[in-house]
């Protein structure tokens, strides 16, 4: 910035030193317009003399204007101040892409401001401006040197002003002393010209060219919106300049560029570059309004730590008082089920309906014992028949694809294996995802933290895709908010282990103490897959707010891989609980899951443009839509191999074409015949509009099949007669409460990262809870909370069945 005032009769001093010169500069007078012309052998020398006030910031504007185009010798200006000197030529050149050129013959520049002395007294300025040029003819000018009347911006106050590539405007503001963080509001009617914010400390020079803006202090670049966060703690001299910048082409902003030909660009492109902005700078909020975040954040999630606490009491003291008067016993815990199979109406009478009764399926449950088995007089006695009356098959004890071959399964049937080797299978889904999760997370951690110092370094703050209109930064961090507001993904998780974790033990217990409930009754509790879900959803928490430190294009990747992984996850569980022998192992899982990711990656980086990537993803997504149908419908016994489609023609044309008999799995087979409509719908509506957003175009494929096969889970258990209990009814209504809140928040779209930077602040909008939280943030607690609850629905969706046999319990 300039040094102090000059003492006293320093003006006349400089006027005696340029007549000894012998080129004795000529008295100017603000406000008056100068004409004159220059040449080789004559230039012009003018002096402006001024008196600043005590504690008065003075800033000077230099007007100049030349109808020479002449690029071969430019009309050269160079202005000097005490402790400065400010040079530039006209026309002015500005350079764009493809080595366009724009030239300018109207030049405006704001000359560094004098700081405010410690002075009693006025202090004399004086500022000496020099017109010359190399031309050997002459060449005529105008001149106008004013006084800014409005150079320091207030606090609250909108001022509106005009700018262009060659007149660029710049302002002070003085923090108050109240006051230690304000947000720069700037605003424009028309989105072009693009032009550039920035803030930078008090030196001179000050950067206010388009090649040289980025060159000090933090930008942004502008169409209609921009906002940018100052803290009073960057500044030490608690004042900053607010530069704007308007650029000869809108390249930057999304904008297209003059398709004149090579070379100079015409004049009146140039005469449309100038912009109307509104600048209005108010306090950001206060050290309180984080605390009260924070204690929103914790303890409304801490609430449903409250809530599980109840529930559990409840249900500890109910299980005591049926304790105390006496437990149903098996006899009606069965008889419930009896009448209840809704297609036993078709079967003839006295059909065990496809199940296998004790006498044929005590050899093919590995860890029936006496003691496991019901008491006599149960409704198993009832079912015996005597051997005499048909011949046995000793295969269908033992060889699974006999078993599953039957019309009418049960879930006797499929929970043949040894429920501690199966239990043992699903504990490596655990394990493996914390593996995953450490060795994913890390990576990510680092990089974030890159772009963070990048963009603290740099000043560039079009790197990251904010709502800047509400990213409140807290050390580091940019918006602190979008990471504090991850905290449910992180709390719930741990919640919903703490529930599986209690669940875990108390079977644990039942286990060794035989019950027969626990042995032979209801769903067989595996809960391997429910502790990879808790942990996907705290993972999912930690990579979101990873992702939010800087959110752009290249890293939405890690806010959406373990939404992946939970959708897979749920769909596996899902399928679990009535196929608990011939679920997919964790390792072919992961390595799905895996695929998928890369796959996304790739869709970033090519599916923009190239049209051979999608003709191949979706080749790919139709032959496994395909490959897993085949696999669910025949339960697992249509090996997967590059022979699996041959052979699956060949059942297709001999039960459809040759015989045209009825599919042997109905519900099976419609459910699978929607399944895959909506997966070539995807297919063919990526293919054709070929979607930005390759990331959600993903999950909304894999959140669109959980969604299928959960409604269709619902619905046959409700074709069985099966029960709905309060608790899941209410995680049912629950999760599609706040699941239809959250996707309203989610749709409101703040930023972009598919467009430009300054494109993509056009969406920014205030924050809405609490000053704090923008409408992504209130999409993070209610998504939180959303899958909390479809977790919960997972968990206790049959609990029902928990004092059914299963040779009761149908398979769907």
């Amino acid at each position: 910035m300039a040094g102090r005032a000059a003492p006293a009769g320093g003006a006349l001093l400089c006027a005696l030193l340029w007549a000894a010169a012998g080129d004795s500069p000529a008295p100017g007078a603000f406000g008056h317009v100068y004409r004159g012309a220059v040449n080789i052998s004559a230039e012009r020398v003018y002096a402006f003399a001024y008196r600043s006030q005590p504690g008065q910031v003075d800033a000077v504007r230099v007007y100049v204007n030349s109808s020479s185009e002449n690029l071969q010798y430019p009309v050269l200006f160079v202005v000097r101040q005490q402790k400065g000197v400010l040079s530039w030529q006209v026309p002015l050149i500005f350079r764009g892409l493809y080595q366009r050129t724009y030239n300018y013959q109207e030049v405006s520049r704001t000359l560094c401001p004098t700081e405010p002395t410690p002075e009693t007294r006025p202090s004399d300025q004086i500022i000496f401006v020099d017109v010359a040029s190399m031309a050997p003819f002459n060449i005529a000018y105008e001149l106008l040197v004013t006084r800014l009347e409005n150079f320091q911006l207030e606090t609250n106050k909108a001022f509106n002003f005009t700018a262009s590539p060659s007149q660029p405007q710049y302002f002070l503001y003085r923090f108050p002393q109240d006051v230690d963080s304000v947000i720069i509001n700037v605003v424009s009617d028309a989105a072009y010209p693009c032009s550039v914010v920035s803030v930078q400390d008090i030196v001179c020079p000050v950067y206010d060219l388009d090649h040289n803006v980025e060159f000090n202090g933090v930008y942004q670049s502008m169409t209609k919106q921009a906002a940018i966060t100052v803290q009073r703690k960057d500044f030490p001299g608690e004042q900053f300049f607010v530069v704007f910048v308007i650029k000869p082409e809108d390249y930057a902003c999304g904008g297209s560029v003059p398709s004149s030909i090579h070379g100079n660009v015409n004049r009146t492109w140039n005469l449309q570059r100038t912009k109307n902005l509104q600048v209005t700078i108010v306090p950001s909020i206060k050290k309180s309004v984080y605390v009260q975040a924070m204690f929103f954040s914790f303890l409304g999630f801490l609430s449903f730590y409250l809530g599980s606490v109840i529930v559990a009491f409840v249900h500890y003291i109910r299980v005591q008082r049926k304790a105390s008067a006496g437990r149903l016993s098996p006899e009606h815990g069965s008889g419930m089920m009896t009448s209840s199979h809704p297609i036993s109406a078709g079967t003839p009478e006295g059909s065990s309906y496809g199940a296998i009764d004790e006498s044929s399926s005590s050899g093919g449950r590995q860890l029936s014992s006496p003691e496991r088995r019901p008491p006599a007089g149960s409704d198993t006695d009832s079912s015996v028949e005597e051997e005499s009356d048909f011949d046995t098959m000793p295969e269908i004890e033992s060889d699974k694809n006999i078993i599953r071959t039957k019309v009418f399964l049960y879930l006797s049937d499929l929970s043949r294996k040894d429920r501690r080797i199966v239990s043992k299978k699903y504990k490596i889904y655990f394990w493996n995802i914390i593996t995953i999760a450490v060795f994913y997370a890390l990576p990510v951690i680092q990089l974030v933290i890159t772009y963070q110092t990048v963009v603290n370094v740099t000043g560039n703050q079009d790197i990251c895709y904010y709502n800047f209109l509400c990213a409140h930064p807290l050390g580091v961090l940019s918006a602190f908010n979008n990471i504090l507001s991850n905290v449910g993904h992180m709390m719930l998780g741990f919640l919903f282990l703490l529930i599986v974790l209690r669940r875990d033990i108390l079977h644990r217990r039942a286990m060794e103490m035989k019950d027969i409930y626990t042995l032979d009754y209801g769903i067989p509790k595996h809960f391997g897959l429910f502790y990879a879900m808790g942990i996907a959803l705290m993972m999912e928490g930690v990579l979101s707010a990873c992702y939010h430190v800087c959110p752009n294009y290249s890293n939405f990747q890690f806010d959406t891989s373990f939404m992946y992984m939970i959708a897979g996850l749920c769909m596996l569980k899902l399928y679990q609980t009535r196929h608990p022998d011939i679920n997919a192992s964790a390792y072919s899982a992961y390595a799905s899951f895996a695929v998928v990711i890369s796959l996304a990656v790739l869709g970033v980086v090519f599916g923009k443009n190239d049209m051979w990537f999608w003709v191949i993803f979706s080749m790919i997504h139709v032959l496994a839509s395909l490959a897993l149908s085949t696999q669910i419908y025949y339960m697992g016994r249509f090996k997967i191999d590059v022979g699996m489609f041959r052979r699956a023609v060949m059942v297709l044309y001999t039960d459809c074409i040759q015989q045209c008999s009825r599919p042997m799995y109905m519900d099976r087979m419609v459910l699978l015949i929607v399944g895959n409509l909506v997966n070539w719908s995807f297919a063919i509506f990526g293919l054709v509009y070929r979607p930005r957003d390759f990331a959600s175009y993903i999950l909304g494929i894999f959140i669109c099949n959980l969604l299928l096969y959960l409604a269709f889970y619902i619905i046959m258990k409700l074709r069985s007669s099966e029960k709905l209990l309060p608790i899941p009814m209410f995680c049912i209504v629950a999760t599609a409460v706040v699941w239809a809140a959250a996707l309203y928040f989610f749709f409101q779209t703040l930023s972009s990262w598919e467009e430009t930077p300054a494109e993509s602040r056009e969406k920014n909008r205030p924050c809405i809870l609490l000053g704090f939280f923008d409408d992504h943030d209130v999409w993070h607690f209610l998504s939180a909370a959303a899958l909390f609850f479809s977790f919960l629905v997972l968990l206790t969706l049959d609990d029902d069945l928990d004092t059914v046999r299963r040779d009761k319990i149908p398979v769907f």
